[in-house]
């Protein structure tokens, strides 16, 4: 029991040691990068599609819908991530802070990949929930926007930014 008891605390903290700053020079590690990614889509995606989805069925313009797309995103990638935090036992501003320092730039880049695709793919726009390109183009533009923000979260965990700053409240 002590053996695994120690093998399991030696691979959680090489687990923890790799989410830091690089020493090295080599940086985080993509599966890393890619499980923040993930994370970070998972906000993203809750806010982008419920914005959407409510826009839409309200008849609203596509300037509108897409800002409470925008802001329900951002709001939803918060709220996942001080939900972990807070469960470390933080206070909430200090998980605000967490939050805001952890995804801004994830969700920023995610927001603007997928909304920009929306924007220039013909007719996607102007898609209703009941089309089929509704739901295709908003999946595809979340698929390119986890491939292009995998690297910037790669980048700010290597140098201990984004959801580095997370990390030191798992335990």
């Amino acid at each position: 029991m002590d053996h695994e008891h120690t093998a399991h605390t030696h691979e959680q903290h090489a687990a923890h040691e790799t989410h830091g700053p690089s020493h090295g020079g080599t940086g985080a590690s993509w599966t890393m990068a890619a499980q923040a990614t993930l994370h970070c889509l998972t906000g993203c995606a809750i806010g982008e599609v419920l914005g959407m989805v409510v826009g839409t069925a309200f008849g609203w313009g596509n300037l509108p819908t897409t800002l409470l797309a925008i802001v329900l995103a951002f709001f939803f990638g918060y709220a996942l991530t001080m939900r972990g935090v807070l469960k470390a036992g933080v206070d909430l501003r200090t998980a605000l802070r967490v939050a805001l320092a952890a995804d801004t730039l994830s969700i920023a880049v995610m927001e603007l990949i997928d909304n920009g695709t929306i924007l220039v793919w013909p007719a996607a726009m102007d898609a209703q929930l009941g089309d089929a390109l509704f739901w295709i183009s908003l999946a595809i533009s979340l698929v390119l926007a986890f491939i292009v923000t995998t690297p910037v979260n790669k980048w700010t965990i290597g140098r201990g930014k984004g959801h580095a700053v997370v990390h030191q409240y798992h335990h």
